[in-house]
């Protein structure tokens, strides 16, 4: 005979006699075990940031090297791409087809813009003889913010995934909880750039 009978309500029945979650709790649970698996590791670069700053082995400091008007267009366009990918969201929700495209599409070009304005920048640093080898300062740099620009690039390559299934596969639970996925992790993103910000840019002593 079973441990619970068929006829107890749900709610009756103890968390350990329990069946196993949904699919759709499992995945949300996973992606946020993932999320915060992320965030520890930009934790401990922003940590070995700190540390490292002010080690420029007589090379050139962040004060000398930043410019931050270039960092504000790059830091704008990253903050304008969370709100679309939140129109996004929201045009998924009433599954306006037209609309998903629209902001989701203006979320890629917002994406593509901030990382080639990231590209420029690590182009002119490594030009002016700043690259990742001049000191432990700029390795640090480079890590943190290259490491930042790979997952925007990852949530790019994802992005198109999502809007191929979309096209393909229509408005399936599996593609609204993706979409779902994917704005969790892009604003994540913003987040953690909000502290490259913050910490790398407007830190840099004078």
């Amino acid at each position: 005979m079973s441990a619970v009978d068929a006829s107890t309500a749900p709610e009756d029945v103890p968390l350990s006699l329990r069946g196993p979650a949904s699919t759709h709790v499992l995945v949300g649970f996973g992606f946020w075990l993932f999320l915060l698996s992320d965030i520890v590791i930009f934790a401990a670069l922003f940590a070995t940031y700190a540390v490292l700053s002010g080690q420029t082995a007589g090379g050139p400091t962040a004060a000398e090297l930043f410019d931050r008007s270039h960092v504000f267009v790059e830091t704008l366009c990253l903050l304008i791409s969370s709100f679309t990918c939140g129109m996004g969201a929201l045009a998924v929700q009433r599954s306006n087809l037209r609309a998903t495209y629209f902001w989701f599409g203006l979320t890629f070009v917002l994406g593509v813009i901030f990382l080639s304005l990231e590209i420029s920048e690590f182009a002119a640093l490594v030009a002016a003889g700043a690259g990742p080898t001049r000191s432990a300062f700029l390795s640090a740099f480079f890590t943190l913010v290259g490491t930042h620009g790979l997952h925007v690039a990852g949530g790019l390559c994802w992005l198109l995934i999502m809007l191929a299934q979309i096209a393909t596969l229509g408005w399936r639970p599996m593609v609204r909880q993706r979409l779902f996925c994917f704005g969790l992790f892009w604003h994540a993103l913003d987040i953690v750039w909000v502290g490259v910000f913050t910490i790398v840019y407007l830190g840099a002593a004078p």
